[in-house]
C-alpha cells in the first residue's frame, strides 16, 4: 500500500523531469529565438536553410520577414500559430515523419494567402479572374516569390 507521501514524491519527480527535459530542449533548440521576428531563427533547423537562403535572394527580403507571411495578425494568434507550428515541426523533424520536399499545410496556406492579400490589397482588388467565394491561393502562381 502506497503512502500519500510516496505518491506526491513520484508526482514531483515526474513533474521535475518533464520541466527539466522541456527546459533543456528549449535551450538546446534555441527556443527563445522563435519568440522574435528574426528570419534567421527559421534557419535554426537545417531543413529550413534553403528556404531562408531563398528568402535572402528573393524580392520580399526588404519588405517582409517570415512572420509577416507565415503568422496571422494579432499577438495571441501569432504566437498560437508559432507554438503549433513549432510543436509539429519539432515532432516531424525528430521522428522523421514529414514530407520532403516540405509542403505547406492548408491552414498555413490560408494564413499566407491572407498575408499576400493584405499587403497587395490594391492589386488583388483589381483582379476579377477568380470567384470571390473560392479565390485561388496566391502561391499557386507565385510560389517562388517569398523563397526563390
Amino acid at each position: 500500500m502506497r503512502t500519500p507521501a510516496l505518491g506526491f514524491f513520484l508526482l514531483a519527480l515526474l513533474a521535475g523531469a518533464a520541466i527539466g527535459i522541456g527546459a533543456y530542449t528549449f535551450v538546446y533548440a534555441r527556443g527563445s529565438s522563435y519568440l522574435t521576428d528574426d528570419p534567421a531563427a527559421c534557419a535554426n533547423c537545417h531543413i529550413m536553410t534553403s528556404y531562408y537562403d531563398g528568402w535572402l535572394k528573393g524580392s520580399h527580403k526588404n519588405a517582409a520577414v517570415c512572420n509577416d507571411c507565415h503568422t496571422p495578425d494579432g499577438i495571441f494568434s501569432k504566437y498560437a500559430a508559432k507554438a503549433s507550428n513549432g510543436f509539429w515541426h519539432s515532432f516531424g523533424f525528430t521522428t522523421g515523419l514529414f514530407h520532403e520536399p516540405l509542403q505547406i499545410k492548408s491552414h498555413n496556406l490560408e494564413i499566407t494567402n491572407a498575408a499576400c492579400k493584405k499587403c497587395h490589397e490594391t492589386i488583388v482588388e483589381s483582379l476579377n479572374f477568380h470567384s470571390p467565394s473560392s479565390p485561388a491561393p496566391c502561391v499557386r502562381c507565385h510560389a517562388s516569390v517569398g523563397h526563390l
